[in-house]
């Protein structure tokens, strides 16, 4: 009898645990986290903040003070993670993870601060001697309102980016710039050692770049050896050849250009190498 007693209560006792495990509910959260990962160059910057809405409330100089620590969000403070190091206001910022406080301003400029701290709920623990850099950041009334606060990388270049947050009716931004060019000439020179040659794609970056215009036309033109069906390199070598002031050059590569284009139906590059033949004509 005591056996089977004992039985029933454990038996009772896990029906009541599978229970609660199955009961428990699946609720949205009030603030949804985002992951954004962007590429700047040839590294990449990452950046992981909390979403909340305004839901009708008064939100700068309401519910978030001005002149005051903000957290930048919801929940844990944003977290800012670069590959290498970038410059933020003029300033040298190594590679790593830093978190993300900010002042709210009634007018002009507000305070943006990196933390050394990454890790932390709301600005409850914030600790001035934590700052690993304070700037100022432009501010600017939006005419449309913004109800769940984002934050985005916007006007990318391989040079940098910049970094906006924007929430109820204020949009503040501020410029990340990398220098890669060391380490991107140093690759492509090693690059060019190799058996595989990267004559397009570096011929692309000293073009975009304004780097050496004739070694650029070199490897242009060892790119443009035996591609017989590529009107996108006849595009690039053209513009190089224009550059280079060779207009008469440009003419004929994008001639070759709009002609290998329509034999590949290629509405595209019949459209841009034709462009290049109208820029050189001028």
């Amino acid at each position: 009898m005591k056996k089977r007693f004992l039985a029933l209560l454990t038996a009772g006792i896990i029906f009541v645990s599978l229970s609660e495990t199955q009961a428990q509910a699946k609720l949205p959260q009030a603030s949804s986290t985002t992951k954004i990962e962007q590429g700047i160059g040839i590294k990449k910057v990452t950046l992981v903040y909390q979403r909340p809405n305004t839901n009708g409330r008064t939100i700068f100089g309401g519910l978030e003070p001005y002149d005051e620590v903000w957290r930048t969000g919801a929940n844990n403070i944003p977290s800012i993670t670069f590959e290498e190091e970038v410059s933020i206001a003029g300033n040298k910022v190594p590679a790593g993870t830093y978190g993300i406080f900010s002042i709210p301003k009634k007018t002009g400029d507000w305070t943006i601060i990196l933390s050394k701290n990454a890790n932390q709920w709301g600005a409850y623990q914030y600790k001035q001697e934590e700052d690993f850099l304070r700037f100022a950041a432009k501010a600017k009334k939006l005419n449309d309102k913004v109800e769940t606060f984002t934050m985005a990388f916007e006007n990318v270049t391989p040079k940098g980016a910049d970094l906006s947050l924007a929430w109820e009716n204020v949009k503040v931004s501020f410029p990340i710039v990398v220098d890669q060019s060391k380490e991107i000439l140093a690759s492509i020179d090693e690059a060019m050692k190799g058996e595989k040659k990267p004559y397009f794609q570096a011929a692309q970056y000293y073009f975009n770049n304004n780097l050496d215009i004739n070694k650029a036309l070199a490897w242009a033109n060892e790119a443009d050896k035996g591609n017989t069906k590529a009107p996108h390199i006849k595009y690039w070598k053209a513009q190089i050849q224009l550059k280079a002031g060779d207009k008469a050059g440009a003419i004929q590569t994008a001639t070759e250009g709009v002609e290998m284009a329509k034999a590949a139906n290629n509405a595209e590059y019949v459209k841009l190498n034709t462009q290049v033949i109208t820029a050189a004509k001028k």
